[in-house]
């Protein structure tokens, strides 16, 4: 009777670890990768930062393309920095028009949205920005 009975928990215990690890792994925000969320995307005007402009003009990324992706990019949480002072940053992902895959990432303030950073995902490009 009582190897029936230990052997119910076992059972028990070993399906309980298997539905952890199965809401573990399936979690998109521990995956990295969200699309919803309380980012404010409509955030007016566009604030590019100088480290910003040279980014995109080393990786042939336009005003156009850093829109896209912040009307329809993902946010990669585990490249963003929402403690980040003075203001949380947002790292976000997502393939332009012209089929580049990017990050870029956006800082919203009182002042409006401050575009941080562009990275090319894909290529490396040589680039002289500091």
């Amino acid at each position: 009777m009582k190897k029936k009975s230990f052997t119910r928990y076992v059972i028990l215990l070993l399906v309980s670890c298997a539905l952890l690890w199965l809401y573990y792994h399936n979690d998109p925000i521990r995956q990295g990768v969200v699309k919803d969320s309380s980012f404010n995307r409509n955030l007016k005007p566009l604030i590019y930062t100088r480290h910003a402009r040279c980014r995109m003009g080393c990786r042939h990324i336009d005003d156009a393309e850093v829109k896209e992706i912040l009307q329809k990019g993902e946010i990669n949480y585990s490249k963003s920095d929402l403690h980040s002072k003075p203001d949380p940053k947002y790292a976000l992902e997502g393939i332009t028009n012209d089929g580049q895959h990017v990050r870029i990432v956006f800082a919203p303030s009182k002042r409006g949205m401050a575009v941080i950073t562009c990275i090319d995902m894909n290529e490396e490009w040589e680039c002289n920005c500091n």
